[in-house]
């Protein structure tokens, strides 16, 4: 198993780095057969106005899927800790879910539901850009099902997924609605939506909607 460590505004001195392997390691122990790679980033936050400074980050690359756990406190060590509890338990719930997978399927037609198409999805706002890219991600994005995307936005721990649509070959996001259920953005060609297949146009594909702000 591979363990890298990266850090932002803080030195990864060989305490650190020997406290993170010692955590994160027996968090893995029992899922090392379906364990690729383990990135872990710690942080120190400079703003004087956030309390919870000390952050823990742990990504898991997982025969294709990633699991991903974020903690922070006001020591490092402590965040270290409560994300090497929360890794743990997400690579529980990983393997329980291949194991149910060999006797059910998802039932991902009644969880992602299909929305009516926006013609923009900030209306009367005026775009902003941030400042400045304070981070770039990169991760491997193999083609999947919208039942995979769905298995993995709960492992990510985020409100929303990317992923390549394996029917159409064409990048997708699903997300966690505020009232409940899944939704899914998908691009739109011209004035209206094309499958990405054959360029047929079809509106009965899933449309690109903006999530709820409610």
């Amino acid at each position: 198993m591979k363990l890298v460590i990266h850090g932002k505004n803080i030195e990864i001195t060989d305490a650190i780095r020997e406290y993170v392997h010692q955590k994160i390691e027996r968090a893995v122990n029992h899922f090392q057969s379906i364990t690729n790679e383990v990135n872990v980033h710690l942080s120190v936050a400079r703003n004087p106005r956030i309390s919870t400074k000390q952050a823990a980050e742990v990504t898991i690359y997982a025969n294709g899927s990633v699991i991903r756990a974020e903690e922070s406190s006001e020591n490092l060590y402590a965040s270290i800790d409560l994300v090497a509890d929360k890794i743990a338990r997400q690579l529980r719930k990983y393997k329980e879910r291949r194991q149910d997978h060999k006797t059910q399927p998802i039932p991902t037609n009644e969880a992602v539901v299909a929305e009516p198409v926006a013609d923009s999805l900030i209306g009367d706002r005026t775009p902003e850009l941030p400042g400045e890219v304070v981070r770039t991600k990169y991760f491997p994005m193999p083609p999947m099902t919208l039942a995979e995307a769905q298995e993995q936005l709960q492992l990510v721990g985020h409100d929303f997924y990317m992923f390549r649509n394996a029917e159409t070959g064409e990048i997708n996001v699903i997300y966690e609605r505020n009232h409940g259920g899944y939704g899914v953005i998908q691009p739109r060609n011209g004035n209206r939506h094309t499958n990405g297949k054959n360029g047929k146009t079809d509106q009965g594909n899933v449309a690109m909607s903006e999530k709820s702000k409610a």
